[in-house]
């Protein structure tokens, strides 16, 4: 087959990006995580360009391997596969493994930052915020926001389609610089949300004759949103111990929150 013949078309790209998108977890397991997934969104691009069935099983077994990263990020992974593996067949099975191999690691780092932690807080909170305001707004804000990364996805993967092996040299120097901005643009965020969406105060006031100190007052004079940032703190510091997750924590800060309320700590 000349390389003329082995060019996917762009209605194939597209099968390919598509079948990532909707079944990228789909046979998920702890021996091969993604890897399963990964053969059969190749499959179309594996039939067009082995037509010998030894070459086939090879490149089977090449995709059938252990594989697992950020499913928005895999999109630049399997588009430089798809690239190596038009030009040359299954003699690039090295190539292809050292790009899995190499990337899925550092692109699941940034990939769980971004897409992950970062959007999902940011976006989750902004809409919870207006929601509890009564506006809508933030819903949509965030559902244009995933529907936008849809779109991210077939671009991500016609960069790697178009980069090739260069994708590894490109962005292995950039990758550091993209978490490291996209952590501080989220902490900076989140930051700034902690006083508007989480409220608790201290109610004790401290009475002497005519005088009355209330000691939320001098707490603010301290730190403006001490307690919302305690709070937000030692939640943080309870996801960080062992055996404590996300809905373990929600049901700890619920019988705290109503505990401290009634005995009055809490406001």
């Amino acid at each position: 087959m000349n390389n003329e013949d082995k060019k996917l078309t762009k209605k194939e790209l597209m099968k390919i990006n598509l079948r990532w998108q909707i079944a990228g977890q789909w046979g998920w397991n702890y021996e091969r995580m993604q890897g399963l997934p990964y053969c059969y969104v190749m499959m179309p691009a594996l039939k067009k360009w082995y037509k010998d069935e030894e070459e086939l099983k090879k490149a089977l077994k090449m995709h059938l391997q252990f594989y697992n990263t950020e499913p928005d990020m895999s999109h630049l992974i399997i588009g430089a596969d798809l690239a190596i593996e038009e030009k040359s067949g299954i003699s690039g099975k090295d190539a292809v493994s050292a790009i899995k191999t190499g990337l899925m690691g550092p692109f699941a780092g940034v990939g769980d930052t971004i897409f992950g932690v970062i959007s999902g807080t940011v976006f989750g909170s902004i809409a919870a915020y207006m929601a509890m305001e009564g506006n809508s707004l933030g819903i949509w804000i965030w559902t244009v926001w995933l529907v936008f990364r849809w779109f991210l996805r077939w671009w991500f993967m016609n960069l790697g389609y178009k980069q090739g092996t260069k994708l590894v040299s490109t962005m292995s120097g950039k990758i550091k610089d993209i978490t490291e901005g996209a952590t501080i643009l989220g902490l900076t965020v989140i930051g700034a949300l902690i006083p508007t969406v989480v409220r608790a105060n201290v109610p004790f006031v401290f009475q002497s004759g005519d005088v009355q100190m209330k000691l939320q007052d001098i707490l603010n004079q301290i730190m403006p949103a001490m307690i919302p940032v305690c709070l937000v703190g030692a939640t943080y510091w309870l996801l960080a111990r062992k055996g404590m997750n996300s809905t373990k924590a929600i049901f700890l800060l619920l019988v705290l929150g109503i505990l401290l309320f009634n005995l009055k700590i809490i406001g």
